[in-house]
């Protein structure tokens, strides 16, 4: 077994021992593999260890690694251990003025958050016939170097952004705080969740928001515990 194959085996076994702990069911947790610090053959072995979700944290790299996993499944349509399809997910910050380009390469944006960036892609999906899922990022640390709009802000950006024609809702994306100490890791994720019960109890975003993108290499256990339902892990895997 290569260790790519070993490490995403144990990431796949920590995250069901996790889930049968807490007395979650395992399929309730979407794996994205993120690739950014991946060469090529490293993402093709990945897909052809069955993941088929992969995120990208800069727009010009993912449209890249997508063109080519793409050619790479056409070039070999014999080998079933490869999918028919990759979902790619954008999890970085996201410029404005790159929203058009992302929008040809990936359905699934994690990264909301600002009323002027989700009108950006509301418009430039109504163009493009198209209606993407997105996130609104939620800086629940209150780190000044993160993005993510304020918890006290959320409920309000949720409201303008569901009533947008052309693009979905469909949950909300943090990043735990840069700390080892887990009980601080837990609060912040506790507090999206709470947020993430506040908007989906009150019909906030209608009935595709169900979902909460958060836990990364080195908190992913405590975030399923949370309630995470997409996971972003690159390290953990490629390391």
């Amino acid at each position: 077994m290569s260790k790519i194959a070993d490490n995403l085996k144990k990431v796949r076994d920590s995250i069901a021992s996790v889930c049968a702990h807490c007395n979650r069911n395992v399929s309730e947790i979407t794996l994205v593999v993120v690739t950014k610090s991946a060469n090529l053959d490293a993402i093709k072995q990945v897909v052809r260890l069955g993941c088929t979700d992969l995120g990208e944290n800069r727009v010009q790299h993912l449209k890249l690694t997508a063109d080519d996993i793409e050619a790479f499944i056409k070039q070999n349509p014999d080998d079933t251990a490869l999918p028919q399809k990759i979902n790619w997910h954008m999890i970085g910050h996201l410029q404005r003025n790159k929203v058009r380009q992302l929008l040809k390469c990936s359905d699934t944006i994690h990264s909301i958050d600002t009323l002027r960036l989700a009108e950006e892609i509301s418009k430039d999906a109504e163009k493009l016939d198209l209606c993407p899922k997105i996130l609104m990022q939620v800086n629940a640390s209150e780190e000044p170097q993160k993005y993510g709009v304020p918890v006290g802000a959320a409920v309000h950006l949720a409201e303008q952004i569901a009533t947008m024609p052309n693009i979905k809702l469909i949950g909300l994306m943090t990043m735990g705080p840069l700390t080892l100490n887990k009980d601080i890791v837990k609060a912040c994720f506790i507090r999206v969740r709470e947020l993430f019960e506040e908007i989906q109890g009150e019909k906030i975003a209608g009935p595709d928001f169900n979902h909460i993108s958060m836990g990364m290499s080195q908190d992913y256990e405590v975030a399923i515990e949370c309630g995470a339902t997409i996971l972003r892990i690159g390290s953990a895997i490629f390391a």
